[in-house]
Parts: structure tokens; sequence; C-alpha cells
């Protein structure tokens, strides 16, 4: 099976001081276009119940660019601007879908600082990527060499919250390709006190990222809060409660990738729960330490990779009682309290709370596959239930 696999490759990179400058200037037209594009469209519905596309504000920009005010959109290459207004129209979508929330305004200080181009803003030749509006060629720090032969279709350039600045290359890559099958399969247990629990009885420590640099996070905020608002020393301090916050980040994202990586190549067929992060996180108590853990970067890794690959990445249904249940005889107990960590079933069998979990998982999700599910499992089904819910049904026969 032949496969075309988009994928992005993101450099760090160190701009001079006038390519900063026009990439900032960039940053803060898109964000303007955006926002005024939104107003547009939220004024149209709520004066006139009118939906607004794409077209029409490629238009409306046209004639922004012609007023004084907004003379200054015309400094700047077009195309980062239209393609502004691209991502609008896709977060309408995805929000007349119903699988999104409305699009919210962008925020000069919060809001991602970013840019897209396409192949008609910029010329990738030797090595050397030049952007629209700028005569030099970016000083890309090139940690990994792009695939041989291979052009970009998209350039998108950030700037993260501690000031480092990235280009990420969409390209296709031939180098992915399906893995030999395999014909293991693995249950994996999400927890806290061990991130990942195996049912082939192993156990991945959890590295707790954010632990090993609290106190010096907790220093940096408390230093930060003592600025005055406004003053360069506040940015100052700002500037080095988001490093502490970056190191965080890309610390937890390269142990999850490794870890996504490893168990895509060794297993033919993943079993995961469904977990609902957003509420599980109302929980103050766990809230840091679940935030912590990443188990939604962890799922969308471990399903992109898989993909890939041709491997299968099988969720089972959060209400399935996997911690509950005896994998041995079946037997499902009324109550399992967070603290328990080993029980003794009435067969006997001495279980390991998260193994017994990961091996309910694994019989679980091969069910599911039998029962026709996917990957996101359906909240009802025919009969009212998940395909694993494992409470019988109160209808009458």
């Amino acid at each position: 099976m032949t496969t075309h696999v988009k994928r992005a490759f993101k450099y760090r990179f160190c701009p001079t001081d006038a390519q900063a400058a026009e990439l900032s200037r960039t940053f803060g037209c898109v964000r303007k276009v955006y926002n005024m594009a939104l107003a547009a469209r939220t004024e149209a519905w709520a004066t006139r119940q009118e939906r607004v596309n794409y077209n029409q504000t490629s238009a409306m920009l046209t004639a922004w660019k012609k007023t004084r005010e907004l003379a200054y959109l015309n400094e700047v290459s077009s195309v980062p601007l239209q393609q502004a207004l691209r991502h609008l129209q896709t977060a309408f979508t995805h929000f007349f879908g119903k699988r999104t929330k409305y699009p919210r305004f962008k925020s000069r200080k919060k809001s991602r600082k970013s840019a897209e181009y396409t192949n008609s803003a910029f010329r990738f030749r030797d090595g050397e990527l030049r952007l629209a509006k700028m005569s030099e060629p970016l000083r890309i720090v090139w940690s990994r060499p792009l695939p041989e032969g291979v052009s970009p279709s998209t350039v998108t350039v950030s700037q993260d919250a501690a000031g480092r600045w990235f280009v990420s290359m969409l390209c296709d890559d031939p180098g992915v390709k399906p893995l030999p099958a395999r014909g293991n399969a693995v249950g994996i247990d999400a927890g806290l006190e061990h991130l990942l629990t195996l049912s082939t009885g192993e156990k991945i420590a959890n590295p707790r990222h954010e632990r090993r640099d609290r106190a010096a996070l907790a220093k940096a905020q408390r230093r930060l809060a003592k600025k005055e608002k406004g003053s360069a020393n506040r940015a100052r301090a700002r500037l080095k409660v988001a490093k502490i916050h970056a190191r965080i980040a890309d610390r937890r994202r390269d142990t999850l990738h490794k870890l996504t990586t490893r168990l895509v190549r060794e297993n033919q067929t993943i079993v995961i729960e469904d977990l609902t992060v957003r509420n599980m996180v109302k929980n103050h108590r766990l809230a840091r330490a679940i935030s912590d853990a990443a188990w939604s970067e962890f799922r969308s890794m471990l399903e992109y990779k898989a993909a890939w690959y041709g491997r299968e990445v099988i969720a089972v249904d959060r209400w399935f009682p996997s911690s509950r249940l005896c994998s041995a005889c079946g037997t499902l107990q009324d109550k399992m309290p967070l603290n328990v960590r080993a029980w003794t079933c009435d067969c006997g069998t001495i279980h390991d709370r998260d193994v017994n979990a990961a091996h309910n998982l694994l019989a679980a999700g091969l069910a599911v596959t039998v029962c026709g599910a996917g990957v996101r499992p359906q909240r009802s089904t025919p009969d009212g239930q998940s395909a694993t819910k494992q409470k019988p049904s109160r209808r009458e026969p």
C-alpha cells in the first residue's frame, strides 16, 4: 500500500533585525485582518442573518487596503493575509459542523504569532529559504535534513512566548511507509504514578517534567508579580517565565515522541482508553499532574503515527470499568477507590490495579474491533449503549 504523507519539518532560525521587524509587522497585519473579517462576519449574521464566505472577506480585504487607515496592509506580503482569511473560513466550517466553539478574536499578547506562506510567496533553492518582501534568506539551524528531492508546499513562520523563532515546512515525505505487519497487540492504561502501564506488565515511569522545574518556575513567577505592569523589567521577567515553560514543554514533547514511536513500531494494534481530559482537569487536586502527563497529546501522536505506519489504534469507551473488572473471571467489583493499587478477587487472583486495567482494555478493544467501532467510539449504539459498556440494558427483551 502506497501512502503519501504530508509532514511538517520544524526548525529554529535566527532572523536579522530587518527580518524580525518585517515578520513582526506581518504577524500584526495577519491578526488585524483576521479580527476585522471575524467582526464583519459576526455583524452580518447578527444584523441581517447573512453568512459571509471566504470570497466576500477576500473582497473586503481588497477594499481595506485602499483606505488610508489600513494602507499599511500593503507593506507586507498579501499571501499570509489571504491565508488568515482561509483559516477563519475553516474555523467557521468547524463551528457550523459542531466540532468547535465560535471563533474568537486574536489577542496581541496571548495569541500565537504566526504567518503562513504558500509556494507563491517563498523560494526554496539550494538549502536557502527566502520569504516575500525579504532580500536575505533565513538563517535556519538545520537540525535534520529535508527528505531528498522534495520542496515545501507551505511555510509557516512563528515566534513563541519565549522569543524563539521557528519555521515549519510542509512537504511530502516519501520515507514514511507502512511497517511490516506484526501479530501482537497491547493494551495501555494511562496513570499518574506511572505514565503508562502496558498489558505486558511493563510500567513506564512518569517523568513529571513540570515538577522538576516547579521551584524555579514559582520563583520566576513571584518576581514577575512584583514588577510594574508595562515596564521593561516586567517584560524581561515575563520572558524568563516563558523560557521555563518552554523548557518543560520541550522535554515533555520529546519524551512522548520517543514513547509513541516505540509503541507504534513494536505493536500492530494499540488499545487505549477514551479519556475526557477536559473534564478531568476540573479536579483541582489532580489538574496539575494530569496536565503534566499530557494524555491528550500522547493520544494525538499515537493516532497520526499509527496512520503513517499502518497500525491500528482503538479507543475503548470511557465508561468501561477496566479497573473494577477481574481480567481472570470477569467479576465486577462494586467500588475501587483510587488509593487501592492492588486487590484480590473472589476467585483468588491477586491483581495489580493498573496491569489488570490494561488487560481489560486490551480484551475490550479487540471486542470493539469485532463490533465495528472506531478509534473515537460512538457515545450511543442502536441499543443505547457503547460497544464496550458492561452494564446490562434496562430494556425488556
